[in-house]
């Protein structure tokens, strides 16, 4: 570990960029990004922006004219929880989402951007998901892609780049992110925080480390003719990897960016959630109040739904924190080792709505998966594995929606958070309202399906301190203040 102070004394000063001046460039590029979102937790640093849980042409003519203001929206996020499938499902559906998305902009008028929005502790299909995306483009619009942006930052969350190392920050430390639970994921563990290294081990170096385009702070620093001259040698899709601490230096970052793709260049970007917000030069929003949540709303008298799939360290201690001091919240736990035995499953399934139901109508209810992780040795089985139980999990929320409406609903996870709204919520269309604490937790509103109506609250597995679940809880409680 290293005192973060310590290394960026070593940089110049951080420099402050307006939105105004990022937002002003978005408008004469008339420019609309698609942000392909392995999970829904990206949509978490940004706001009133639409959101797709389906990706057919017909739904990006929705979102491409759906009015916000007096323009449409600067972007569009596309939930395709990719992440929890193989490569090749993966890649499938990727091609889709371009495929779809290009025809819908023929049909509006709509110049696109992509996005391919990831994890920011480094699991996810890379560079597996830009590739195709760069495919697409190239077989559909016989578009070139000259360089991929690698932006993993999320300074809001405690992960920040510096040096071409990517960190996570607590306490003023920063620990290389390869040294900690992430870097062994069962299905995409990586052995290098030194982007440039972990770019030739995820493309088995296909990209050699010392061809990589690496913008530290200096450039990021620098001014934007400093960053787009950095990336003008990009071509055949060169990774370009990004350092970033702070806001200011993503909104430096799309001003050069910008300025890169004003003289030509045509860039992906493979970045964490805050990228997005700063590219389209939108404004932090403030964390959305109970109050603000239910404005102009009715909502049930009985309890919401707290629904924990996520396994990661932080959401453990989180649940902990909730359980302690919100004792009259119901527990019921989804059995992984029931849902295991086919001849068992229906039958613990139905015996869960029944006590989720039942338990609705007097308080909020916790519903988790059983804490002990179930995993194999195979990566491919431990997605089948996570695959059955969140099937499980969907089952249980679309039956209950059936049987009671709740207060709220939250999804802790990101395979959790995006299967329970786009399959037990049965969202197709919905409405990123914005964050529900400082950078991080998503609210939307859906906008159509059995959920209208119900705030749908987005919380990825590993970000918050021990309080966070508590304090968006007692935000949305009707028993808790």
């Amino acid at each position: 570990m290293i005192r973060e102070a310590d290394l960026l004394a070593r940089y110049p000063a951080e420099v402050v960029v307006s939105t105004a001046a990022v937002a002003a460039s978005v408008t004469a590029s008339q420019r609309v990004l698609v942000v392909l979102d392995d999970d829904p937790t990206g949509t978490q640093s940004v706001s009133n922006l639409p959101v797709l849980t389906h990706w057919q042409e017909d739904d990006f003519r929705w979102a491409f004219t759906y009015q916000l203001g007096a323009r449409p929206a600067s972007a569009v996020y596309v939930l395709t929880n990719s992440r929890s499938l193989d490569p090749a499902d993966a890649a499938t559906r990727n091609r889709e989402v371009v495929t779809n998305a290009l025809a819908a902009a023929a049909a509006t008028g709509t110049h696109l951007g992509f996005v391919s929005r990831s994890d920011s502790t480094l699991r996810g299909h890379y560079p597996l998901e830009p590739d195709v995306i760069a495919d697409t483009l190239m077989q559909v619009l016989g578009r070139r892609t000259d360089g991929v942006v690698i932006v993993p930052a999320f300074p809001d969350a405690g992960r920040v780049t510096v040096g071409g190392v990517h960190y996570m920050l607590g306490d003023g430390l920063l620990t290389p992110v390869s040294d900690t639970e992430f870097a062994n994921d069962a299905t995409f563990g990586f052995k290098n925080s030194n982007l440039a290294r972990y770019v030739e081990e995820k493309s088995d170096g296909r990209f050699r480390a010392e061809d990589v385009i690496v913008l530290d702070l200096t450039i990021v620093r620098g001014g934007t003719s400093a960053i787009a001259d950095a990336v003008m040698g990009a071509e055949h899709s060169t990774p370009i990897v990004v350092d970033a601490v702070t806001e200011n230096d993503l909104r430096a970052l799309a001003l050069g960016l910008a300025e890169a793709e004003s003289r030509g260049k045509e860039l992906l970007y493979r970045v964490g959630p805050p990228f997005v917000r700063a590219r389209i030069g939108q404004d932090e929003h403030q964390p959305l109040s109970g109050a603000g949540v239910f404005a102009g709303a009715t909502p049930p008298s009985g309890g919401g739904l707290i629904v924990v799939g996520s396994h990661v360290g932080v959401t453990t201690r989180q649940l902990k924190i909730l359980t302690k001091r919100h004792p009259l919240a119901t527990i019921v736990e989804l059995d992984v080792e029931s849902l295991a035995d086919e001849s068992a499953a229906p039958a613990h399934v139905t015996a869960t709505v029944d006590a989720v139901v039942a338990a609705l109508a007097g308080n909020d209810v916790v519903l988790q998966t059983s804490r002990l992780l179930v995993k194999a040795d195979d990566a491919t089985e431990s997605l089948r594995i996570a695959r059955s139980v969140s099937a499980a999990v969907v089952a249980v929320v679309k039956r209950t929606l059936a049987g009671r409406a709740p207060r709220f609903v939250i999804a802790k996870g990101g395979i959790t958070s995006s299967d329970v709204a786009a399959h037990g919520l049965q969202i197709r269309h919905g409405l990123v309202r914005g964050p529900m604490l400082p950078g991080i937790v998503s609210l939307w509103q859906p906008m159509d399906g059995p959920a209208t109506g119900i705030p749908y609250v987005v919380f990825a597995g590993n970000v918050g301190d021990d309080e966070s679940l508590y304090d968006v809880v007692t935000k949305l409680s009707n028993t808790l203040s």
